[in-house]
């Protein structure tokens, strides 16, 4: 039962290590010269129409000296 949380505690470090150094491990500036990914360009913009109806508040104030 312990070995098994320290398997899945160091699998759980090497993955998290592996994420933060983003893979790249050893890669050298020619190889990141050469990138050729292509960068998402996509504009969204927001369609959804705003709320701009005003709420006159009707209620009646209480006037009475207490």
């Amino acid at each position: 039962m312990k070995n098994s949380f320290k398997i899945a505690f160091l699998a759980l470090a090497i993955a998290v290590s592996a994420a933060a150094c983003k893979g790249s491990g050893s890669a050298s500036s020619a190889d990141s010269a050469a990138d050729t990914t292509k960068k998402d360009t996509t504009v969204v913009v927001d369609t959804t129409k705003k709320d701009t109806t005003v709420v006159v508040d009707t209620t009646k104030k209480d006037t009475t000296k207490k």
